[in-house]
């Protein structure tokens, strides 16, 4: 698990540890055999399954996207995309949330033209706990 939004590029320099292992070895006079970077694993579907966490709106989901790019020219293809809290689907009778969820129509058509597989997580109201 990542657990930020890194660019491809910040992906690449993940691929300097293997770089830098493969040196050290070479420099020792050391077979190097085969060295697996973690660049190397995020790329290996057997191994990693990267999945987009992002919410229904416009701008974590082109945020998204632009990620899925990055992650895409550093050789990572996304698993999929997970939305959390969706109103849609929710029941909410309030006319703010009803609009909302209403809005948020684009962009689960935008993801699912994005992503390979989505799945959503429906928005569930906190229940306030009394001490």
């Amino acid at each position: 698990m990542i657990d930020t939004a890194p660019t491809g590029h910040t992906l690449l320099l993940l691929d300097t540890t293997g770089a830098y292992h493969r040196q050290s070895i070479n420099a020792a006079g050391q077979p190097s055999g085969r060295v697996i970077t973690p660049l190397m694993r995020l790329q290996d579907p057997e191994y990693s399954k990267v999945i987009i966490v992002t919410l229904p709106e416009t701008t974590p989901v082109s945020e998204a996207a632009d990620l899925q790019d990055d992650l895409r020219r550093a050789g990572i293809e996304p698993f999929g995309w997970v939305v959390n809290a969706t109103l849609t689907d929710s029941g909410t009778t309030d006319p703010v949330l009803a609009a909302r969820a209403q809005l948020e129509q684009a962009q689960l058509e935008r993801i699912a033209s994005l992503a390979r597989r989505t799945w959503t997580l429906r928005w569930e109201p906190a229940t306030a706990i009394s001490s």
